[in-house]
């Protein structure tokens, strides 16, 4: 059911915005897993943002509009900047050097959860009984993954990375749904593709400090690598950033958000057919459980 004066063109456009985004961020996931050999994760997260920041700027500067953000929509959009565009992608970097891309993405859809948790603490919401009981079906699933990730080799060390590796994968899920928090309301008066260059331009500007490190890894790296590297910045961050503020301003957050329960089987389809990597089926049952957890937390 569409929005209240919303045209049919209106919704294809948004129904194509968030398939858009779906696929785009499902591919991110397999291709970070394929190019942290080559790339350090602060580095990675640098030149992702380097580019998507530069090709949102022209399209930006292009379009000739801007709207003057007022104190309390810097800070909302300096926010999603630090949080969603730089902590998170750093975070996601290191963890997809030891958690294999799918269990990765099953574990980023609890960040849902943490939005409607966060909402009741900071913005007084409230806590729904079904929101507290997805949330505790949704940590025990998460609880499930990473024990299972971390425990299916005999190997002590690669052991005590998978555990850091789920720790850094629930990091990513914190400042993911802090940054969905504060990006909502400044769309309501800034456009999306403002808001998105300007989040990734204050990412990029968090992530300098790794930029020599980023000229050594561009040096030793391959041309599949930087191909890569290419990518991540222009189809899931340039793009995809771009259609979901498109789509999050012409569908509710709600239902938008459950479209990403679509993301963790594309990653594992892909990274199957394309790194040849399978979770354990432990961890694929632990983030079923997880995404019930979340459809349950959204009962009213």
């Amino acid at each position: 059911m569409s929005k209240l004066g919303a045209s049919p063109k209106a919704d294809w456009l948004a129904v194509a915005a968030v398939i858009t985004t779906v696929v785009a961020w499902a591919s991110a996931f397999v291709a970070i897993r394929g190019v942290g050999t080559s790339f350090g994760a602060g580095p990675l997260a640098l030149g992702r943002l380097l580019i998507g920041s530069t090709v949102l700027g022209s399209i930006l500067l292009l379009q000739g509009k801007w709207v003057r953000p007022n104190r309390t929509q810097w800070l909302q959009i300096l926010s999603v900047g630090v949080f969603w565009f730089a902590i998170y992608n750093v975070a996601l970097n290191a963890a997809e050097q030891r958690v294999d891309a799918g269990t990765t993405s099953m574990l980023i859809q609890i960040g849902p959860i943490l939005v409607a948790l966060f909402a009741g603490l900071l913005l007084g919401e409230g806590f729904p009984r079904w929101l507290v009981i997805g949330a505790a079906i949704a940590f025990a699933g998460a609880v499930m993954v990473g024990v299972t990730t971390a425990l299916t080799t005999s190997d002590t060390t690669k052991t005590d990375a998978g555990f850091f590796g789920i720790a850094l994968c629930l990091v990513s899920a914190v400042t993911y749904a802090i940054g969905v928090l504060s990006q909502k309301p400044v769309l309501r008066s800034v456009p999306g593709l403002q808001v998105t260059w300007m989040a990734c331009a204050i990412g990029t500007l968090c992530t300098l400090p790794f930029a020599p490190a980023l000229i050594g890894d561009l040096a030793d790296a391959s041309g599949a690598a930087v191909g890569g590297l290419l990518y991540l910045g222009l189809v899931p961050t340039a793009l995809a950033f771009s259609t979901w503020a498109y789509a999050l301003t012409r569908m509710d957050a709600g239902r938008l958000g459950v479209t990403t329960y679509a993301v963790p089987p594309i990653t594992i389809t892909l990274a199957w057919l394309l790194l040849g990597e399978i979770p354990h089926y432990l961890a694929v049952v632990g983030g079923a459980i997880c995404l019930v957890g979340v459809g349950v937390s959204r009962r009213r």
